[in-house]
């Protein structure tokens, strides 16, 4: 899960992907907002292109950490929704009627069900926005970034997020006789061309097919029926790329491909048309929490060690859709988002928006997540002392601990 583009411009370009909100590359800081920032929403820069999706995100990772989001926070996303059910990335006055006008998206309305679901309350804007999602399905068994746009990886990962989410199995969802699980297979490299077992992101206008390291990221998550949250999962097998047969086998492909990819330097290179070769931050923490769910641990956290040395100022500058893609990065490889190279990625995280509380049933991790060094440099280790001192000295309940995030 980069800083949020415009949809419009990177589809444009072809390299539109669910995750691309949270992982393009860019170093520089953003621009300043266009509109109002809303109260309740996290992050300060210009939210038209990823408000819906940075949101998500910021709840999901919140989620997992054992944090109870602010009501606020999860009504200002609910409110997004628009009357048939689906989201927009950004809609600056929602009480206005959604028409022809608000391009929804997939993409967002998949993501705003994984967040509106982890934090509960709201069952049925989750419900209308899976049948709107539904609704809008191919016939090639995906989805496409806009409804009837034609399917690519990512967007289909994103939605197989948001079925598992709801408990609904992904291969039930079908249109023509095709669910999604058909299309990653469909887009998934032969194992004898090059960037065999890698997944694209759409065949060209030839019909061919190339390797997307950001499509090939979503498309583990999405063969293997997850959505962006994921721990360690067995490992494949084979260590070799063979024939996808079944999405298990899809899955495990993209993982070599993954893996081979981030063997010799420990990240992804930026791969946007025009763009400065430079590491792909968010690719690069997609990419830790692949494979780990497809149980390549060691590849992951040597992906996570790379973007712990080098990835803090990416995410300060990009915000909180970064951040949550780093703490999300750490769950996955069972580190401390506390302590990301001396910072708290969780309340860095946290400190963007209005102050979440702590689940009484948190997370076993949130122990060492909320863990952080103080200005002194000492260390305090017990989460719940800190979130008391700081709720009762401060006054505010900003829970100490973090990682970060950065994807599209």
């Amino acid at each position: 899960m980069n800083v949020r583009r415009s949809a419009a411009a990177l589809a444009a370009v072809g390299v539109l992907a669910a995750a691309a909100p949270a992982t393009a590359a860019g170093q520089s800081p953003s621009p300043s907002p266009k509109v109002a920032i809303p109260s309740g929403l996290y992050g300060t820069s210009d939210p038209t292109y990823d408000g819906v999706w940075r949101q998500s995100l910021t709840l999901i990772a919140q989620r997992t950490l054992g944090y109870r989001p602010a009501a606020k926070a999860v009504d200002w996303l609910a409110g997004q929704q628009c009357a048939n059910g689906a989201f927009a990335a950004f809609r600056a006055v929602p009480a206005k009627a959604c028409d022809g006008k608000v391009m929804v998206d997939t993409n967002s309305t998949a993501a705003a069900v994984q967040a509106l679901k982890a934090a509960g309350g709201h069952d049925d804007a989750v419900e209308k926005a899976v049948t709107w999602l539904k609704s809008v399905q191919n016939k090639d068994g995906g989805w496409g970034y806009s409804p009837g746009g034609a399917g690519d990886t990512n967007s289909t990962s994103v939605v197989i997020g948001a079925l598992t989410a709801v408990g609904t199995d992904p291969a039930s969802v079908r249109k023509a006789g095709k669910s999604p699980y058909d299309l990653l297979a469909a887009l998934s490299l032969p194992c004898g061309q090059d960037g065999g077992g890698a997944l694209a992101y759409q065949p060209d206008k030839k019909g061919t097919l190339a390797a997307n390291a950001d499509a090939t990221a979503a498309g583990v998550l999405g063969a293997l029926g997850k959505g962006f949250v994921a721990e360690a999962g067995q490992a494949p097998a084979k260590d070799t790329c063979t024939r996808a047969d079944r999405p298990a086998q899809v899955a495990d492909n993209a993982g070599a491909y993954l893996a081979a990819a981030v063997g010799r330097t420990g990240h992804l290179q930026s791969a946007l048309p025009g763009a400065k070769d430079q590491p792909d931050f968010g690719n690069t923490a997609d990419t830790v929490v692949a494979l780990a769910a497809d149980g390549r641990t060691e590849q992951a956290k040597k992906a996570y060690g790379w973007l712990e040395k080098n990835a803090g100022h990416w995410a300060a500058q990009s915000g909180p859709a970064a951040y949550a893609q780093l703490i999300l990065a750490a769950h996955a490889v069972g580190a401390e988002p506390g302590d990301f190279d001396g910072t708290s990625l969780v309340r860095s995280l946290n400190e963007l928006g209005p102050a979440p509380a702590m689940d009484s049933a948190a997370h076993e991790s949130t122990k060492a997540a909320t863990s952080e060094k103080s200005e002194s440099g000492s260390v305090f280790g017990v989460w719940w002392f800190v979130g008391v001192c700081l709720v009762a000295g401060i006054g505010v309940g900003f829970l100490l601990s973090g990682r970060k995030k950065r994807r599209p």
